[in-house]
């Protein structure tokens, strides 16, 4: 119930945002249209590359965009507060608090993204849709596995933002960290180019590293590349790299706030 109320209050706090909302679905939008243009002229030229026919590959480029924002694929999401709340010395007050810290900025994260997903995401998928032949499902079920592995993917994301974001205990700055991981999210994630299209053995690796959990299995579970066994696996891969992180984030947490100092004092 109490991380219910700060997923909550985390929503309504986005929601107060109304002209970076609008200026963020503009920029979505733009980009679409841009990237759609440049997948057009692609796949004319490799028609079925990476598997994708014209449809999927453009379903592919507006699904990006609809997910930039909620998976925070290329910031720290709401997570840049937490890194200057420890920078500052701010995080002691945190950890006084009757709630766990991971938890706590989980709910707030999830929030975040929920906002994100209707606020910034539906608006450039409805755009690809009126401009463009994509390749979405009718199923309902379908749509439900896409939601759910968008959910896994954003834990997954959390838990490498997290992670990014308690290196702050130690670095004086965490702010270049969050960049290199940033840059790195966007290209394993599939943002830039999806993952199949990659060459060879480096595809094959791309798809194993926790950025793929984040975009490339939804999309790939949303225009279908992903069905039976192959949809099972996928949301098991997801699944498996969002415990591992949560894990790794909780040893991180504890090793950080066993000792807490103040800079400054």
């Amino acid at each position: 119930m109490w991380y219910m109320a700060v997923a909550a209050g985390s929503f309504r706090r986005y929601a107060t945002y109304r002209v970076a909302t609008v200026a963020g679905v503009f920029t979505n939008t733009v980009f679409g249209l841009i990237i759609a243009s440049t997948y057009l002229a692609l796949w004319a030229e490799r028609p079925h590359l990476g598997g994708y026919d014209r449809a999927q590959a453009l379903t592919f480029v507006w699904t990006a965009q609809a997910l930039l924002a909620t998976s925070a694929l290329m910031q720290n999401g709401g997570l840049d507060e937490l890194q200057e709340r420890i920078r500052s010395g701010d995080i002691a007050v945190d950890l006084y608090r009757p709630a766990d810290l991971q938890l706590w900025w989980l709910a707030a994260d999830v929030g975040r993204a929920a906002f994100q997903l209707i606020g910034r995401g539906v608006v450039p998928m409805a755009v690809g849709v009126v401009f463009f032949p994509l390749a979405l499902p009718h199923q309902a079920l379908t749509w439900l596995m896409f939601l759910l592995s968008v959910l896994l993917g954003l834990l997954v994301s959390f838990g490498l933002r997290y992670l990014v974001s308690l290196a702050s205990f130690w670095l004086l700055d965490g702010a270049g960290l969050a960049l290199v991981s940033g840059l790195a999210c966007l290209f394993f994630s599939g943002m830039v180019l999806p993952l199949r299209a990659f060459p060879g053995a480096f595809a094959e690796v791309a798809q194993l590293l926790p950025w793929a959990a984040i975009l490339q299995v939804p999309v790939d579970v949303l225009i279908g590349a992903r069905t039976g066994g192959s949809l099972l696996q996928g949301l098991v891969f997801q699944a498996a790299w969002a415990v591992a992180l949560l894990a790794l984030g909780r040893l991180v947490q504890r090793a950080a706030t066993r000792k807490v100092v103040v800079q400054g004092g």
